[in-house]
């Protein structure tokens, strides 16, 4: 997709207009304590066609024989020659206040050398958290949207049929101890740390509640405590004050990528009196030989290749152009879109002027 200079304008221009707009507290900040927990476990996938692990791997296998001795069934060894049967690594996230009986999507990944896991059927496999404690089991069938088919001589694959999902694949078995229970202070850690930001939200709250509850510790803090009416509702509490908005500070950046000429830039970005001009210098060469040969019985001459060449240089004439000092973020893109610069021009020019210390910004390449 080509990128124009006007495209970087009107993409500026919503974000300037966007940025006027407050945004309510439970999109800026969370509670401590009160996250997402990643569990993980092992497993196995039965019912392959196939496309299992191959003999190389061995701890399917064994898995295969503790599962069956668990069951009563008593085994020595087995074949490892079993294609229909794929070890597994099971993975899933527990949000904050999930109950026992809830579900959660589970992703499943293949740990030896299947050819594919789809179509399978996961076993029953515990998930552990990070203090080794089981908190959820996850069984069900897998989700692949892929397919690995191949012969001798040629195959066919579609998409990534070594990893699957199991949507409500897992059920809670244990939950996470309630974090706002019998608690009269609360901390609110903020997404990004930015004193301003942080100082607004602990103003807003204070408005809301007529009481000087929140205090600011630190940019990426806010400490409250619970105001003696919602002593025995914290969740009253909390749902009263995460609705209420804050417009957040944020720094003066532009974000530059060279690889799709993307270019992104804040409201808040100023440059100082600056002179800029920019062209480029254009040379072709063009190599066009051509045959010389005497005149028809001439016993003198000889036929060779003759070169030539044709030298043209080009240099585009472009105007000097003066930004003001103070000039925002709009005014900047305005006057260099006059010099008809592209989206990579653009890039190289507020390289430079960030070289020159005319640009009020952080200047970051991705």
């Amino acid at each position: 997709m080509k990128i124009t200079a006007s495209s970087i304008l009107v993409i500026v221009l919503i974000l300037m207009t966007s940025s006027a707009h407050a945004i309510r507290i439970k999109d800026l900040a969370s509670f401590a304590g009160v996250r997402d927990n990643q569990l993980i476990g092992y497993g196995l996938v039965v019912g392959l066609n196939g496309t299992g692990d191959s003999d190389q791997t061995r701890v399917q296998t064994q898995s295969v024989v503790n599962m069956l001795e668990r069951m009563g069934i008593t085994t020595t060894v087995i074949d490892n020659k079993v294609k229909n049967i794929a070890a597994v690594m099971v993975t899933a996230t527990l949000p904050p206040f999930a109950k026992q009986g809830n579900r959660l999507d589970v992703l499943v990944s293949s740990l030896g050398d299947a050819k594919s896991i789809a179509g399978g059927t996961l076993l029953m496999a515990p998930l552990k958290g990070a203090d080794n404690q089981v908190y959820a089991v996850a069984q069900g069938s897998i989700l692949t949207n892929s397919f690995a088919f191949g012969g001798q001589g040629a195959t066919a694959q579609k998409n990534h049929p070594t990893a699957g999902r199991v949507p409500n694949g897992a059920l809670v078995e244990r939950e996470l101890p309630n974090t706002l229970t019998g608690k009269a202070v609360l901390n609110l850690n903020l997404n990004t740390a930015d004193f301003t930001t942080a100082s607004r939200i602990a103003s807003v709250i204070n408005d809301k509640f007529k009481s000087p509850v929140a205090v600011c510790n630190d940019p990426g803090s806010v400490t409250m405590t619970i105001p003696e009416a919602y002593a025995n509702r914290p969740v009253e509490f909390v749902a009263a004050m995460e609705l209420l908005e804050v417009k957040p500070d944020v720094p003066a950046k532009v974000v530059l990528n060279e690889r799709t000429g993307t270019i992104v830039m804040g409201d808040n970005v100023r440059v100082s009196t600056v002179a800029v001009t920019h062209g480029s210098l254009s040379l072709v060469i063009k190599e066009t030989p051509q045959v010389s040969q005497p005149a028809p019985f001439s016993k003198t001459g000889e036929t060779k290749v003759v070169p030539r060449t044709d030298l043209k240089v080009e240099e585009e004439n472009r105007r000097l152009m003066v930004l003001q000092e103070g000039a925002s973020i709009g005014d900047v893109v305005r006057a260099l879109n006059l010099l008809g610069v592209t989206p990579r021009d653009l890039i190289s020019i507020l390289q430079a002027i960030k070289s020159a210390g005319a640009l009020q910004a952080e200047l970051s390449i991705i």
